[in-house]
C-alpha cells in the first residue's frame, strides 16, 4: 500500500513567500545552456554547488561542455576538468552515460517531445541517474511542473514538523506536487529556496536565530536546552 502523505498548500505558500522575502528571488538554475544543465544535475550528486561551478568552468575552458565531446574525450583530462567536483572518476562515467542517453534520443529536442513520466523513466534508466538528478533535469532542463526532494527538503519540512523526515521520495514528491498543482515556476523558485536556507542555515547544527522560519518551527522549541 503506498504511503500516505499530507502537506498543506497554505503551508508552503507561505514557506516560498517567507523565504523570498528573505533571501530574494533565485531564478534556478544558473546555466548558460540546457545541456549545462544536465551536466550540473550530475556533478551536483554528493557536493556543494561551488565545487560544481568550479568544474563546470574546467569543461568550459577545454571546451567539453557538448556531449560528444564529453563521451569522446580522455579519461584523464574529463575527471582532471570535473576534479572540484568530488567522485570525479564515477561521475565521469555517469556524465558519459547520460551523454549516450541523451544523444541516442535525439538530444534536446528528442527527449523534450517526450511526456514527462516517460522522460523521467528514461532518466532513471541511465547509470547513475537516480530520483533527485532525474527531477532536476526534468524542472529546470525541460521545464516540467515536478518538485525536487532533497536532503536539504526533508531536513526543513521535518524540522518544520510537517514530515518524519522518512518519507519515500516518491510520496513526498507527489505530495508537494498534489498540493500545488502544475505549477512549474513555484517548483523551481521553492527548491531553489530550499537550497539556499539548507546550506547556509538550517545546517545540520542550526543556526536558528538566523533564520527566517524560527517563528513556525518546531525545531527550536523541541531541542531547547
Amino acid at each position: 500500500m503506498a504511503e500516505q502523505v499530507e502537506i498543506h498548500a497554505e503551508d508552503l505558500h507561505w514557506l516560498l513567500e517567507t523565504l523570498v522575502d528573505n533571501h530574494g528571488q533565485q531564478d534556478w538554475w544558473p546555466a548558460e545552456s540546457f545541456f549545462e544543465i544536465l551536466v550540473g544535475a550530475v556533478l551536483t550528486q554528493n557536493t556543494a554547488w561551488s565545487n560544481v561551478e568550479k568544474a563546470i568552468a574546467n569543461l568550459r575552458q577545454a571546451q567539453l561542455l557538448d556531449p560528444e565531446k564529453i563521451i569522446a574525450v580522455s579519461d584523464d583530462l574529463l575527471t582532471a576538468a570535473i576534479k572540484p567536483s568530488g567522485y570525479f572518476n564515477i561521475k565521469a562515467q555517469r556524465l558519459r552515460n547520460l551523454c549516450q542517453a541523451y544523444l541516442q534520443a535525439g538530444g534536446y529536442s528528442g527527449m523534450a517531445k517526450q511526456t514527462t513520466d516517460d522522460l523521467r523513466s528514461q532518466l532513471l534508466q541511465i547509470n547513475g541517474v537516480g530520483r533527485e538528478t532525474a527531477d532536476d533535469i526534468l524542472l529546470y532542463a525541460f521545464a516540467r511542473p515536478v518538485f525536487v526532494v532533497d536532503a536539504y527538503t526533508r531536513r526543513i519540512l521535518s524540522r518544520l514538523d510537517w514530515i518524519s523526515g522518512e518519507e519515500h521520495y516518491e510520496s513526498l514528491r507527489r505530495a508537494v506536487e498534489f498540493a500545488i498543482g502544475p505549477d512549474r515556476g513555484f517548483f523551481n523558485e521553492l527548491h531553489a529556496q530550499i537550497v539556499m536556507l539548507g546550506k547556509d542555515t538550517c545546517r545540520p547544527k542550526p543556526r536558528c536565530t538566523q533564520c527566517p522560519l524560527i517563528s513556525s518551527c518546531a525545531y527550536p522549541r523541541q531541542n531547547a536546552p
